[in-house]
């Protein structure tokens, strides 16, 4: 293999990962400005509890994590990259109980995010299960933190896995009227895009980014395959009662 090549594939990697440390926070300004960053200008609704906002500043955080830790791993600073890493645990698993409970409350008590059209307990399983797939990839992501290729492909499509509520609140209407097809169907594009384009790049498919990818994609299938039928209806009817 020409030596050139060689140096150049871990450029387009960096840029790769610099891109969706770009994206990411990009298109959760564009879907959550008007009811969250920027809701003093747009007169929004107040939100519906302190527990909503706190789940906004953890979310927040996140995002703000990954824009540092594609930096600092840019940058060459590792072993800040891995001291911020044992702070990401904690926030992560924040992000987990605080969201449930957020969920959980807007599936019993109704909130402005329920599509008005859909019954509260059938869409509990869409933000349910965004923050089981959160879990289980950035668990794999910390489980194989010593494998860089592997690590750092898995925290992207952990930061792809929640790009769906920010896609669904863009303001535009011809957007919004395709429903899951767009705000399912867009992050769903970009990991399969960022999957070919890191495959080809590296001549190799990496197992674990396909394998997080199928997850990824599966999931968005599976819900709404799930979302009305009797069993989840039951089953989130009794987690709504802990409420």
């Amino acid at each position: 293999m020409p030596v050139n090549a060689t140096l150049k594939r871990p450029r387009i990697d960096r840029r790769l990962f610099a891109a969706a440390a770009i994206i990411f926070p990009l298109i959760v300004l564009a879907g959550f400005a008007r009811t969250y960053y920027l809701k003093t200008f747009f007169h929004t609704p107040p939100l519906a509890s302190m527990l909503v906002h706190l789940h906004g500043i953890l979310m927040t955080s996140w995002v703000l994590l990954f824009i540092s830790q594609v930096w600092l791993i840019s940058s060459k600073r590792i072993r800040t990259h891995q001291r911020l890493g044992l702070s990401a645990i904690a926030v992560a698993f924040l992000i987990i109980v605080v969201g449930f409970f957020v969920a959980l409350r807007a599936a019993k008590f109704g909130a402005a995010s329920t599509p008005p059209d859909i019954p509260r307990l059938s869409f509990l399983i869409v933000p349910l299960t965004d923050l089981f797939n959160f879990g289980v990839l950035f668990g794999a992501a910390i489980y194989l933190r010593k494998k860089a290729s592997n690590h750092k492909r898995l925290m992207l499509l952990t930061a792809i896995n929640f790009l769906p509520p920010a896609v669904a609140r863009i303001p535009i209407g011809s957007l919004q009227a395709l429903g899951p097809l767009w705000f399912f169907g867009f992050p769903a594009a970009l990991a399969v895009i960022a999957l070919t384009m890191d495959s080809w790049q590296n001549r190799k498919i990496n197992k674990w980014f396909l394998a997080g990818t199928l997850f990824l994609i599966s999931s968005f299938v599976l819900r709404l395959a799930l979302m009305g039928s009797t069993a989840w209806m039951l089953f989130a009817g009794w987690l709504t009662s802990w409420a």
